[in-house]
């Protein structure tokens, strides 16, 4: 598929501003953070979620870093971000352990940069992206 110059700058930073998100949360999610082991704590699923949803979130990067796997990458970056999201508005609340609300800010970036890569690329996707119809240079 052929992305025009400025769909793939669009997506290109769409793809990096995610896996910094992403990447940034790994750290606390692989150290056992005391925030992020108070925040699964109170989901109540630490510490198999914490450490399952690091490994997933690994991959996404992973994807989203990798030309012929970056529309997975961000098809998975919105999932988890839905997730997150959906924590964030059902159990933690919008601020958690008194971060101002951070956490929750940089799920919904990650959600919408999740979105513009995922819409994109969407032709790109293993399946789904068939469904879409042949690529267009207006599209």
């Amino acid at each position: 598929m052929k992305l025009s110059q400025t769909q793939n700058r669009i997506a290109w930073a769409a793809q990096i501003l995610s896996a910094i998100i992403l990447g940034q949360t790994l750290f606390f999610k692989f150290t056992a953070a005391p925030e992020a082991v108070a925040l699964f704590t109170k989901l109540g699923v630490e510490p198999f979620g914490r450490i399952g949803l690091g490994v997933v979130e690994l991959i996404a990067v992973i994807l989203l870093l990798v030309p012929r796997t970056a529309a997975m990458g961000s098809a998975l970056t919105l999932g988890l971000m839905v997730g997150a999201i959906g924590s964030h508005l059902t159990k933690l609340g919008i601020e958690v352990e008194g971060d101002g609300g951070a956490l929750f800010t940089m799920a919904v970036i990650a959600f919408i940069t999740g979105f513009v890569g995922t819409w994109i690329r969407r032709r790109e996707l293993p399946i789904l992206g068939a469904k879409f119809g042949a690529p267009t240079l207006d599209s």
